[in-house]
């Protein structure tokens, strides 16, 4: 077992690390609206978030994938490193391939969630939102495997939208036979670019990933090549809305990772979070099995659920009642839904109360300075709210 991690020792001294991409969005930020992930600047919104998500289901969107945390994990026992780690079964997963998979501790509780890339092999990536290096790295006591941080290695960017396979074709870079969650390489200026069909937007759609020092010839080429389709950058503010949408979850957004939450109540387990999908029972021990069994057995505490809410005020932040009168759960991310025309929400709830049995919404809605009280019924529905068969198709529509 090997560890290293690139991350400066001096990054204290830069309160916010700017993007290989800061050069074409900075100037792009109308607003200066800027926010942190992970340890970088990131754009909220450049200049009309609406705009943005128009791009998403309308055109061609871009965003700053950067941030994200990335792991490479290589060696001869890999998959079964990964296997320990992990819910899902990578060595199913094959080379060229994506799948979405989450890691929980001993309680069976999710510490994160991410996307599983497999290069070789015997090479892996991961990609999530949290840092977990000294997790990974205890996990990885035994295996024949090296864990290394590669987030600063590797520039990306996430172009999403209905016109997303046509301005990758225009800037020569054929997708047509690529399916969801498969990787192609395309040479670039004596380099190379990844194209995987992934994303977090629930539509068509596809992430690139690049070096460093190609992101800046790359951004100009692809915004040169997406020109007649109105390519766009967007913020974070704008991919929200259309995570929200799929139904998609985010750490510390609709769930705590076990490793930050101060109370025991807190975490929540891939069962009640809707993942039990994922979890490969057959491929043998991995870390929360035993916990995971147990809860299968006796059933979850808690559910998360998609609903419907009456009206087009956003319930973000309010309290689920049982009748009126008894609290019966939370909504973790809520807004009124431009595509499917509903205010839509995610929401945890006791397991009790997941068939939304006269459940309701406290909204407070501020009118004119003040706010005025409203319970309304709520309606559960399935996930994803917005379903277009575009980003299944194989290949996409030309538009």
């Amino acid at each position: 077992m090997i560890a290293t991690s690139k991350t400066p020792l001096d990054h204290f001294r830069t309160p916010l690390l700017q993007t290989p991409f800061h050069a074409r969005t900075a100037p792009a930020n109308r607003l200066n609206h800027w926010g942190p992930w992970a340890g970088y600047m990131t754009a909220l919104c450049y200049g009309d978030s609406d705009m943005e998500y128009t791009a998403i289901r309308n055109g061609a969107s871009v965003y700053d994938l950067c941030p994200m945390v990335k792991y490479a994990v290589r060696g001869r026992e890999a998959a079964a490193y990964l296997n320990r780690l992990t819910i899902r079964n990578a060595a199913k997963l094959s080379v060229g391939g994506v799948h979405y998979t989450v890691w929980c501790d001993d309680a069976g509780k999710i510490l994160d969630d991410g996307t599983l890339f497999r290069h070789a092999e015997d090479h892996y990536v991961i990609c999530c939102q949290e840092r977990h290096l000294g997790w990974l790295l205890d996990s990885a006591e035994g295996f024949e495997v090296t864990v290394e941080e590669i987030t600063e290695d590797i520039a990306a960017l996430s172009l999403q939208g209905p016109c997303s396979a046509t301005v990758l074709g225009a800037a020569g870079f054929d997708v047509s036979a690529l399916k969801p969650f498969r990787m192609a390489r395309f040479p670039f200026e004596g380099g190379e670019i990844t194209v995987s069909r992934t994303g977090f937007t629930g539509d068509l759609g596809y992430e690139l990933w690049m070096a460093p020092d190609q992101a800046l010839p790359f951004w100009d080429h692809l915004f040169a090549a997406g020109a007649p389709w109105n390519i766009r950058p967007i913020g974070t503010d704008a991919l929200n809305l259309a995570r929200i949408e799929a139904g998609f979850i985010i750490t510390n957004m609709d769930f705590i990772p076990a490793d930050q939450a101060l109370r025991e109540d807190r975490p929540r387990s891939p069962l009640e979070m809707g993942l039990d999908w994922m979890i490969d029972w057959e491929k043998g021990h991995f870390t929360g099995r035993r916990a995971l069994l147990a809860e299968r057995e006796k059933g979850s505490d808690w559910a998360l659920i998609g609903l419907e809410v009456p009206g087009n005020i956003s319930a973000e932040g309010s309290i689920l009642y049982y009748g009126k009168k008894v609290e019966a759960g939370f909504i973790t991310a809520a807004a009124w839904s431009p595509s499917v025309k509903k205010s839509i929400a995610l929401a945890q709830v006791p397991a009790r109360h997941r068939g939304g049995h006269d459940l309701w919404v406290e909204i407070y809605a501020l009118r004119e300075l003040q706010y005025v009280k409203l319970m309304l019924p709520v309606t559960v529905v399935e996930r994803p709210f917005f379903n277009p068969a575009r980003k299944r198709a194989t290949p996409p529509g030309r538009v």
